[in-house]
């Protein structure tokens, strides 16, 4: 019984899981799309000038600025700023 009851609460839990995380991904989704690219950029390039156009460190400030972006997007950012 106390075996059920376990099996029970984890897939509870694993369910409330999987919703939250969609629900967090939905709005990271809808803060790129208000944001844009164009904000994104003009951000990095500021921080490339302070700088001295250090990939990393403009990289780190970028993501530090906008956690909503990962690290292969904001590398290609810094692609398209090159």
């Amino acid at each position: 019984m106390s075996a059920l009851i376990i099996w029970v609460m984890g897939a509870g839990l694993l369910l409330i899981n999987i919703m939250l995380r969609t629900r967090i991904l939905r709005l990271e989704a809808s803060l790129k799309e208000l944001r844009g690219s164009q904000e994104y950029l003009k951000y990095l390039h500021q921080q490339a000038q302070a700088t001295q156009n250090n990939k990393v460190a403009a990289i780190k400030a970028l993501r530090k600025k906008y956690p909503e972006l990962s690290l292969i997007e904001a590398n290609k950012l810094w692609q398209q700023l090159q």
